[in-house]
């Protein structure tokens, strides 16, 4: 399950030591890209306080949105598994895609034909410069492991998805799986 090779489609789970990260605590990042000129990934279990009517005048059914990460924090992202529906769409892995016209991701929903297991929003996304996140990894910040979930990722449960990664991980990590967010207010 743990794996030391960061790639496209991979899930990147934050250490616990990570509990100052104000963006990346307890966070699970779904990499969209990983080359030698970077890497890109998206926060799957960080939910925002509004939705996307809120944020898209045109779409008026209210989809869940997401912290996607600290970079680009004002633009709109979104990771799906209806390529067959949406042209331009980049695949990730084993059934899911990145971005696409987004024209026609408002009509699909508008029109009830993409569902909110299908399709997830978010603000802003999470980038690594070229070796960053290799850096990051040599000095413990990320596990990496493979995404058992395939597609189905796009309708993980969001709140306790850190503590189920921490409870496979094992070992080590099953006491941080009960410990609070910030462990000086225990």
């Amino acid at each position: 399950m743990v794996d030391s090779e960061p790639k496209k489609g991979k899930l990147l789970i934050a250490e616990p030591s990570l509990t100052g990260d104000v963006s990346f605590n307890r966070s699970v990042v779904l990499l969209a890209e990983h080359n030698e000129e970077g890497s890109v990934g998206f926060i799957l279990n960080k939910p925002l306080e509004y939705d996307i009517t809120e944020l898209v005048s045109e779409i008026t059914v209210p989809f869940k949105v997401f912290n996607g990460g600290p970079v680009e924090q004002d633009n709109l992202y979104f990771i799906h598994k209806v390529p067959h529906l949406v042209d331009e769409s980049i695949e990730i892995s084993d059934g899911i895609y990145w971005g696409g016209d987004f024209e026609r991701i408002i009509e699909l929903i508008n029109n009830k034909m993409i569902t909110e297991n299908e399709i997830r929003f978010f603000l802003g996304y999470s980038g690594w410069a070229s070796l960053q996140l290799d850096h990051e990894l040599s000095s413990k910040s990320w596990v990496v492991v493979n995404n058992k979930y395939e597609s189905d990722i796009i309708q993980k449960p969001t709140s306790a998805f850190w503590k189920e990664k921490m409870l496979e991980l094992g070992g080590d990590y099953l006491i941080w799986s009960n410990a609070p967010e910030n462990p000086i207010l225990n």
